[in-house]
Order: structure tokens, then C-alpha cells, then sequence
């Protein structure tokens, strides 16, 4: 499969500064929801343990009481600024990238700016592109940095999976449901909660950054109606959503091959979706399992949190001069691949 309009990118002088993860203290297991939907399982037969088994996942966490995903971004927020060490007077971007959002206007981005304290100055905005947000906006904030026309920016993301996994869990014990209909909405019960920012900046001005390199984005966008979201529900066709996102995968990965060779990465961090997903990608590009680290047993698919919450977990077995291939697949389809020299 080949795909025309591809898009192929370097960095000069972006790095990542610092990188930070805020995850609920409420815990939801897999074993839990099994329990929630006792009467319809036992009605179409279906056996319990199937996001264990199916997906591999066996918990995810929720925000418990005195959380939310806003509060949690913009702590998340402090603690990239913190690391760092950079005063946020010279943020130039924020970048929301949450695919949660308790209203269509204003944008999200506007809160976490006003939370953080930001100046003025900081263009604030938010990026939609499913699960592939957080990539998203990593580039940009890096095109922009190499431009020279902002020193720092903040890429953050807060999801709150609650609302949208209780009312399937309803809809899914009424009267009339379907094995068909179970499974268009099983990938919805895989779904945690979670938050991440990361702060970039010139590379030039921090040497112990970890540099941006390149990465490659394809688009196959005749599957947009694979996998359709919204605040009361997710309806995913998991096949075809596997097969066609599998084929933009390996075909972005062979003609990235002739930018970089990504065929021994150190890390391959990729969006955290479920064992099927992860081991059809790690087969099809050979890659080292043991290079490929896992938080969706724990924390589920965080949507595009899920990816710097891995990386930040990650980070501490990580030593200078690694490199980190950052990789996801978002409903659309897009892919997205990005480079890390850590």
C-alpha cells in the first residue's frame, strides 16, 4: 500500500526538556466491569475475562473524587515547567491535545493557560487528531522552535474515560443488545484515564536535552468511519480499524526507511492500544519485543496520553544517546512516527 502526499520531517534545534505523567489514584479492573455486565454476557454467552484476554487489559485507572483531567493537566504542567527549570514567562505555545473535552468552545487550551499562569503572549491552542494529539503536537512545537519564532512550549493532554465507559456499560445492559453490538463497543472498556505534558525548547541553549530528529505522518483516510467517538460512546469496527491501520503502518515504515533506520531503536514507544494491536505491529516490522514497553495492562489506552505516560514511565531506564522512536496509529487512519535522542 502506498500513500500519496506523504510527509517526511527533521529537527534542528528542538529537544525535550522534561516530561511528566499524572495518572488517577481510583483503579477500575477489567474484573470489575466483567461484573457490571454479568446479566448481558451470560445472555449472548460470552465468556468474562475478554479484556484480559482479548486486549490485555486487566485495569485502568479513573480520577476518584477531588480529581479531574483539568486539574491533573495543569499539574502535570507544573512538574514539566519544574523539571525543567525554565520560567514559564518564556512559554511561547500550549498545545491541548486531549481528545476529552467538557465543552465545543472555548477551546481546552484556554483553561490550562489561565491555570498555569502563562503570559500573555503564549499562543494557546488545542489539536484534535485522535490518539495521535500528543505526536501532533510535539512536531509542531518543534517546526516552531526550529523557525525561532517561540523559545518554549508546552504540549499537554487530561482524558477522563468515566462518562463515556458508564453509559456503554448502560447501554450495553439494555434489552436487545447484540454480540455485534458488544463488540463494536468493546474497545471503549479499554479505556483509562490519565494526564502528560512535556516541555520543549532549543536544543542549542540545553544540551542534556533529548534532541527531536525527524519522523515521518501518512494518511488513509478513506477508514474515517472505523472507529467514530463521542462523548456517550465509541463504535469501533476492531478489524477493519486493525487491518487498514496495520497497512499504513508497515507502509510508512518502509518508505521512512529511506530517511532513517529505525530497525534498532532502543525504545519503541507506541500508542497503548492492546496485545493484538502491539503484536501485529511488532511481527509485521520485527521488531525486539523486549524493546517495547507496556502500560495498557495497567492504565488501558489513555488515548494520546498514552504515549508520554509510557515514555514517562520509561524514562528512567533510558541512558543519554539512546534513541527512542515514538509510534502511533489514530481513528481517522493517521500514523505518526518521531524520533528521540535521548
Amino acid at each position: 500500500m502506498r500513500v500519496a502526499g506523504n510527509a517526511t520531517s527533521t529537527y534542528r534545534n528542538a529537544a525535550l526538556l522534561s516530561l511528566a505523567a499524572v495518572t488517577p489514584d481510583r483503579v477500575t479492573t477489567s474484573a470489575e466491569l466483567d461484573a457490571r455486565l454479568q446479566p448481558v454476557l451470560d445472555r449472548l454467552r460470552l465468556p468474562p475475562g475478554l479484556l484480559q484476554r482479548i486486549a490485555g487489559v486487566h485495569e485502568r485507572r479513573n480520577w476518584a473524587e477531588g480529581q479531574s483531567f483539568g486539574a491533573a493537566t495543569i499539574e502535570a504542567g507544573e512538574k514539566a515547567l519544574a523539571e525543567a527549570g525554565v520560567d514559564r514567562a518564556r512559554v511561547g505555545l500550549l498545545v491541548n491535545t486531549s481528545v476529552t473535552r467538557p465543552h465545543l468552545e472555548p477551546s481546552v487550551a484556554v483553561g490550562m493557560h489561565h491555570g498555569l499562569g502563562l503570559p500573555s503572549s503564549a499562543v494557546n491552542f488545542d489539536i484534535a487528531n485522535a490518539c495521535l494529539g500528543f505526536i501532533n503536537g510535539m512536531s509542531l512545537a518543534a517546526q516552531l522552535i526550529d523557525a525561532g519564532q517561540i523559545e518554549y512550549a508546552l504540549v499537554v493532554d487530561g482524558e477522563d474515560a468515566d462518562q463515556v465507559q458508564h453509559r456503554t456499560v448502560e447501554r450495553l445492559s439494555r434489552d436487545g443488545t447484540t454480540r455485534a453490538d458488544f463488540m463494536r463497543e468493546f474497545p471503549t472498556l479499554t479505556l483509562g484515564s490519565g494526564a502528560a505534558a512535556a516541555l520543549l525548547g532549543p536544543a542549542e541553549s540545553h544540551p542534556s536535552g533529548h534532541r527531536l530528529l525527524g519522523g515521518v505522518t501518512r494518511a488513509a483516510t478513506q477508514f474515517h468511519g472505523l472507529c467514530v467517538g463521542s462523548a456517550s460512546g465509541m463504535y469501533t469496527d476492531a478489524k477493519a480499524l486493525l487491518r487498514g491501520g496495520m497497512q499504513l503502518v508497515m507502509a510508512a515504515w518502509q518508505e521512512a526507511r529511506t530517511h532513517a533506520d529505525w530497525s534498532d531503536m532502543d525504545r519503541y514507544v507506541m500508542h497503548q492500544v492492546s496485545d493484538v494491536h502491539t503484536d501485529a505491529i511488532v511481527k509485521a516490522a520485527k521488531l525486539d519485543r523486549s524493546r517495547v514497553p507496556l502500560t495498557y495492562p495497567r492504565f488501558g489506552n489513555v488515548g494520546p496520553a498514552s504515549i508520554p505516560i509510557t515514555l514517562a514511565h520509561e524514562a528512567a531506564s533510558l541512558t543519554p544517546g539512546d534513541r527512542v522512536l515514538l509510534m502511533g496509529v489514530g481513528s481517522g487512519i493517521n500514523t505518526a512516527m518521531l524520533e528521540l535522542a535521548w
